[in-house]
């Protein structure tokens, strides 16, 4: 799999992320996106496994989104594991099973250089020639212009059979095809991922998951679910924190308007005949508060 990058129009330079078969030449899919990056190879390779199943090895470059640099640092767990943990599409490859090939040499890649030297012939010219100057637009173009390639420059493969293999019955892409992210529920079952708090809420036979380590699956449409042991977990949106609320009402009073004028206080408008006289009240001549102070003296 391999990035070229094309301009759509004057200024503008996308990313046409590709893979090649290489027993046959033949592009299975492609796809357009604003720069290399980690989901469009997860959409390209989810593209592949549904039309024409799970690969037996990719061949690539060694790119930070394959595979990790000697130079990075270990994280604590990795040390206490024994071992560094794979990126987010090395870990794709090992749940599907695909074997990660990294490509050593220049000359390796010869068969996906010459994939871009027609590509940048017949493609861009085309994309040119129809007015093509939009990401949604190429895309939907590719879905043409592949069916056209693929019989003219494709090739029959050396040996019968296919490198593909169909995915286990009850395969659901929408929990390996997703970023995931290792995260321990607070005490209080919440569970924070880059500023939001999602609440697990109790579910069959069991009724509580503080301090639980879960997993938070990214999907490829955005949407986020939490799983416990390979069970989606029901979960809702939790309450801001106090901090956080603070910070909303301090900030929403900062925004009320300062120039309100503040009401003068009314007079009495009661008529002289309901207004009661005021009571004074006078000690009795026995009064305690009468009676003169004495002092008393306990010591001899």
């Amino acid at each position: 799999m391999e990035v070229l990058t094309i301009g759509l129009r004057e200024g503008d330079q996308s990313s046409l992320i590709v893979a090649i078969d290489d027993a046959t030449g033949k592009v299975p899919y492609a796809l357009f996106r604003e720069q290399e990056d980690a989901q469009g190879y997860f959409l390209l390779l989810q593209k592949i496994v549904e039309t024409h199943g799970i690969p037996a090895a990719l061949y690539h470059d060694r790119h930070s989104i394959f595979e990790r640099s000697p130079a990075d640092k270990e994280s604590i767990e990795e040390q206490l594991e024994g071992k560094r943990r794979p990126t987010q599409f090395g870990r794709l490859m090992e749940e599907l099973g695909i074997n990660s090939i990294s490509a050593m040499s220049p000359e390796a890649k010869g068969r996906i250089e010459r994939l871009w030297g027609t590509f940048q012939d017949r493609l861009l010219n085309q994309l040119r020639l129809d007015k093509v100057d939009n990401m949604q637009a190429a895309n939907e173009y590719l879905q043409t212009f592949l069916p056209a390639y693929n019989p003219r420059f494709a090739v029959p493969a050396a040996q019968p059979g296919t490198a593909y293999c169909k995915p286990d019955e009850g395969f659901i892409p929408d929990e390996v095809f997703c970023f995931k992210y290792s995260r321990t529920a607070g005490k209080d079952n919440v569970v924070r991922f880059y500023g939001q708090r999602f609440q697990i809420l109790p579910s069959t036979g069991r009724s509580s998951y503080a301090y639980a380590r879960v997993e938070v699956h990214q999907r490829m449409d955005g949407g986020l679910a939490i799983y416990y042991q390979g069970k989606c977990l029901l979960t809702r949106q939790a309450p801001s924190e106090a901090p956080v609320l603070r910070t909303r009402y301090n900030n929403y009073r900062a925004a009320e308007p300062q120039n309100i004028p503040v009401p003068k206080p009314q007079k009495n408008t009661l008529h002289p005949d309901q207004i009661k006289p005021k009571i004074h009240y006078k000690p009795a001549p026995n009064h305690p508060w009468r009676k003169a102070f004495v002092l008393h003296n306990d010591r001899g």
